[in-house]
């Protein structure tokens, strides 16, 4: 084996080197969390762009680093094994922006993606080493190399990791994880380059085999060349990220108050604006949907039609403000007494409608409807004011009662009329007797 220490690095191109290792480790946190927020064709065409900035910047900082390696002369290098080791890295990147778009990282995605990533960086880095066109051979101090490879598969995990936990970040604070883990990275696949340098052995008096390709061109004006274009590239990356990122955070805001403005029309359309009950039209749409459950299971549902009683003095007495909170109050006692599938709707000014779905017997209905009196009939307490109010019910029975909603509620409210007929704070059940003109 050659000798050790043959060659030296410039350490301004090492400076140069680590610089693009560190701003394209920042791009492939930033990359990633646009391809993990894409879909469809956006987020293939971010992936594949991603994977060819990425890795071009992965694959200039190892090229810069082994330009820094001063034999005593330029070296020549093989262009189509360059351009190969080229291709690693993008396919090493690619394989990393996949697995970061993954909905969740297992302990075995993240192992898979790291070895292969590490693989992949490596094999980049032995590759390019290949390019170069010396005699005599380089030989390799293969526990170096292990080494190398062991340093870039703990540099992928923590790359992977990284990029997973920070990809939907966005926040001051995220920026400076970001550039933290875009440093800690950056060290990271510098360290195994330089350690795969380290297990290169040159000869004394190595030569080139063959005169450089860029003729008139240094090394060191070569490394700064693609330095300074591997910078410009990871730069205008970053730039139209932030443009996307400042365009989606613009659509989704947008998004979000178009939803919340939808909400707020859904809400004035189907529900009481003081109760925040089920208003006439989503009260016909649940009785709809009764019926269709009545008939699919073969069960009985029933309507029950509230009236409150003496509720007109309150107002009169101490007006429209505390009248409305006291119906506030009704509305959360009436729908306290029945269950989560049950609806309970304010019809208009203090009369009530309770959708009883899918009961066992239609006379069931009669045991919430004493539940509600009894409740309606204990003291309200709104201000300063003890409010003693009472209710009429009456019921009405799919399918026995009527065989459609309209009718089935007409009934209900002949019911309610019977009850308060009957003295108020009752409860009637319809008869065929109780319509108009029976």
């Amino acid at each position: 084996m050659y000798p050790f220490g043959v060659g030296h690095h410039d350490p301004k191109l090492v400076v140069l080197s680590v610089t693009v290792a560190v701003i394209a480790s920042y791009a492939a946190l930033d990359l990633a969390a646009r391809v993990s927020v894409r879909r469809g064709r956006a987020a293939w065409l971010w992936l594949l762009g991603g994977a060819g900035v990425m890795g071009t910047g992965i694959w200039s900082m190892h090229f810069i680093g082994m330009l820094a390696l001063q034999l005593g002369g330029s070296v020549a290098y093989d262009g189509r094994i360059n351009a190969a080791s080229w291709l690693i890295a993008v396919l090493a990147s690619g394989v990393a922006l996949l697995v970061v778009r993954r909905p969740a990282l297992t302990r075995s995605s993240l192992a898979g993606g790291g070895l292969v990533m590490g693989l992949g960086i490596a094999g980049m880095h032995y590759t390019g080493m290949a390019a170069m066109r010396v005699s005599p051979p380089i030989e390799y101090d293969l526990s170096l190399v292990a080494a190398s490879v062991g340093i870039a598969f703990v540099a992928s995990l923590a790359a992977l990791s990284l990029s997973f936990r920070l990809r939907r970040r966005y926040s001051r604070g995220a920026v400076f994880a970001k550039l933290g883990s875009a440093l800690l990275l950056g060290l990271g696949i510098a360290a195994m380059h330089y350690t795969g340098m380290a297990a290169a052995r040159f000869a004394p008096g190595t030569v080139s085999l063959v005169p450089p390709s860029l003729a008139g061109l240094d090394d060191a004006f070569l490394a700064e060349l693609i330095g300074l274009a591997a910078l410009g590239l990871l730069g205008v990356t970053l730039v139209l990220s932030a443009f996307d990122t400042a365009r989606a955070a613009r659509t989704e805001a947008f998004a979000l108050a178009l939803q919340a403005r939808n909400e707020q029309l859904r809400a004035a359309a189907l529900y009481d604006a003081l109760t925040n009950l089920p208003n006439r039209v989503l009260l016909d749409e649940r009785l709809i949907q009764a019926m269709r459950r009545s008939e699919r299971s073969g069960k009985p549902f029933a309507v029950m039609f509230v009236d409150l009683d003496r509720f007109k003095p309150v107002n009169d007495t101490y007006g429209h403000e505390v009248g409305d909170q006291l119906l506030k109050a009704v509305s959360e006692r009436m729908q306290a007494c029945v269950r989560g599938e049950d609806t309970v709707a304010r019809s208009g000014g203090d009369e009530f409608i309770v959708v009883m779905a899918e009961l066992a017997r239609g006379l069931d209905a009669g045991i919430v409807g004493e539940k509600i009196l009894k409740e309606l009939a204990r003291p309200f307490e709104v201000g300063s004011h003890q409010l003693d109010i009472g209710a009429s019910i009456g019921i009405s029975v799919y399918p026995d009662d009527a065989r459609d909603v309209k009718t089935l509620v007409l009934h209900a409210d002949a019911a309610m009329y019977h009850a308060k007929h009957a003295g108020r704070s009752q409860l009637s059940f319809f008869t065929p007797g109780m319509t108009p003109g029976a």
